[in-house]
């Protein structure tokens, strides 16, 4: 029973499975809510918890991007692909650094 306009359901409740062919006039809206309400669709949406959104949200959080400073679709991708550049930079260099850390540690 979705819970809203928006066909929102509460939390961890699985949405209902829909049979029978999908429309021919069914828009693309309409096909994807179909493919993840599906076994096969539902798993592999389910995964983007451990894939992609925890990159999202640290990017978010962790260097405070909530909207982006230049317009245009072309802009807008440059800057995008320049934050996500530096993001996988820091992560590199964190681990570089942790990885020199332990081996001094290790020799003392």
């Amino acid at each position: 029973m979705p819970t809203s306009a928006t066909g929102r359901l509460p939390h961890g409740q699985p949405p209902p499975p829909q049979r029978g062919p999908l429309p021919r006039d069914a828009d693309a809206k309409t096909r994807m809510a179909r493919k993840i309400r599906s076994k096969k669709g539902s798993k592999i949406y389910a995964q983007r918890k451990a894939i992609v959104e925890p990159v999202n949200g640290q990017i978010k959080e962790g260097r405070g991007l909530r909207r982006f400073l230049l317009r245009g679709l072309e802009k807008v991708d440059g800057e995008w692909h320049l934050i996500a550049a530096t993001h996988n930079l820091l992560k590199l260099f964190r681990f570089r650094r942790s990885q020199q850390q332990a081996l001094l540690a290790a020799t003392g």
